[in-house]
């Protein structure tokens, strides 16, 4: 999740992508972007890697390999295509990047303990986030094992994926979709995250689950006008500029990454009801 003082998107990455993304993507003035297509090495070289050895794209995605980094580089090189309708799912060579339906109704998860004296907080605000998506449909079941939290980190296997402490400006909060290897499937999490204005914790961590999910940021539509990413996606749901898929500062109309009727509707086209 991108944190309001990265409203800039991240001056290196974010400009390469901006630039990637040629005269098909528009400001939110409406102005074409006219700058010149970067190679891939200057895109590689301006990817955030993270803790882990992950490259961080899209404010809070994470890529495992520097392969698939050249594959999402050459999705946002390539041309663009017209989706008719949002929220929307990731798709790997055209599959839905999704759990299987057993998987989705166990979806286990530590909470690490080098939160320190935040970390009933972090499970509280983890139970507020995944009870949105649950909410929403009997398909999807968040399952928080507090016995693996003294050894909570991606080599534990006794869990899905893990809840983690981080320390970093590039980011309140990153996650991972469920193609993600078990080696990079986290949650990660800044302590900003405390102190990020409208946006609650509850609400910062749903974000991240959404992508958990399967879920892309509902921007990359070309409703957004701005902040285009790929197109490796398939519609759900009719777009919605208030899905808290959708950052705000990426002409999003909700202020507090509130969830939304079309977001719970977007995890039962998924899901199922």
């Amino acid at each position: 999740m991108l944190s309001s003082r990265i409203h800039k998107i991240s001056a290196g990455v974010a400009c390469l992508v901006a630039a990637l993304a040629g005269a098909s993507v528009s400001t939110s003035a409406g102005a074409d972007s006219t700058a010149d297509v970067p190679t891939y090495q200057q895109f590689e070289a301006s990817t955030y890697v993270d803790v882990d050895g992950a490259y961080v794209v899209n404010g809070d995605e994470a890529i495992s390999t520097k392969g698939d980094l050249r594959k999402f580089y050459e999705l946002l090189a390539g041309p663009s295509k017209t989706h008719e309708d949002g929220l929307i799912v990731n798709t790997v060579n055209g599959q839905d990047d999704k759990w299987s339906a057993s998987q989705a109704l166990n979806l286990t998860y530590c909470v690490s303990t080098r939160f320190g004296t935040r970390h009933a907080d972090v499970v509280a605000a983890m139970n507020a986030g995944a009870g949105l998506w649950e909410a929403a449909t009997t398909r999807i079941n968040f399952v928080y094992v507090p016995s693996q939290d003294g050894s909570c980190s991606t080599r534990n296997n006794s869990i899905l994926f893990s809840v983690e402490p981080v320390a970093t400006s590039q980011y309140i909060a990153r996650a991972f979709f469920p193609s993600t290897p078990k080696r990079q499937r986290n949650v990660l999490i800044d302590d900003s995250i405390w102190s990020s204005g409208t946006w609650e914790p509850g609400d910062i961590l749903a974000h991240e689950l959404g992508h958990a999910l399967g879920f892309r940021h509902e921007h990359t539509r070309p409703e957004a006008g701005t902040c285009f990413e790929d197109n490796n996606w398939r519609p759900l749901t009719p777009y919605d500029s208030a899905s808290i898929m959708h950052y705000p500062q990426c002409n999003g109309s909700s202020s507090d990454l509130e969830f939304q009727a079309s977001d719970a509707a977007g995890a039962r086209a998924l899901y199922g009801s």
